[in-house]
């Protein structure tokens, strides 16, 4: 079952939406405000948030930047303005849909299958390890409040590591997985992009990427 973060300081909308998403099968976790949201969200895990606009505290738009800080679910911003500018301001916060009050339950539910749907088909390109992600159709690695952007080669690379940690590659089966079988080119591609890739990711204490002398490559297990 779906765990779903209802976030509004209106306690009648997060009574209704909770019927709703009950009745559909979701399990609800509510909060009032985005700095309540944030403390469920340090402790349980959840598979989609409802983000409403105005709230005290931490409002909507600070709290979705702050989701996507650390986190990799859908959002979906509930808000009673339909302006166009506080979609423009909810979707470059990283929300990942948007819906006006006064607004149809079954079109909520609607949503809320189809941003699931779509993560979950995603999901094959998200690897975690420890409390690092690595989103490949993202090209970004992201751990509590950092997040770094990769090449499409370099993310390819860490990603094809981290999907066995602890295994090594030779700089051959890296070429053959990343490149490919016709790739022409010198094997010393690969330190050089395992170079960049240090350098990118030196931040991250999860994401340790060993030499293995006259082998290859590996990261390390947690």
């Amino acid at each position: 079952m779906n765990t779903i973060l209802v976030v509004d300081d209106d306690a009648h909308i997060r009574k209704l939406i909770r019927l709703y998403l009950e009745n559909n099968n979701y399990s609800v976790i509510e909060a009032s405000d985005g700095r309540e949201a944030l403390a469920v969200l340090a402790e349980q895990q959840v598979e989609l948030a409802i983000v409403d606009v105005m709230m005290p505290h931490v409002d909507g738009i600070e709290l979705t930047e702050d989701i996507r800080s650390f986190l990799n679910i859908p959002i979906l911003m509930v808000t009673a303005k339909g302006e166009s500018q506080d979609k423009v301001r909810g979707f470059k916060a990283g929300t990942d849909d948007y819906l006006v009050k006064p607004f149809d339950p079954v079109e909520l539910i609607l949503r809320v299958n189809a941003l699931l749907k779509r993560y979950n088909a995603n999901s094959e390109n998200i690897i975690k390890v420890g409390s690092t992600l690595i989103d490949l159709e993202r090209l970004i690695v992201q751990a509590s409040d950092k997040n770094v952007y990769l090449k499409r080669k370099e993310c390819e690379l860490l990603f094809e590591l981290a999907r066995s940690p602890g295994k090594i590659f030779t700089r051959t089966q890296l070429i053959e997985k990343i490149w490919g079988y016709d790739y022409d080119g010198d094997e010393r591609t690969v330190d050089v992009h395992i170079k960049r890739l240090r350098e990118q990711i030196g931040s991250f204490p999860d994401l340790t990427i060993t030499t293995v002398r006259g082998l290859g490559y590996r990261l390390e297990e947690i």
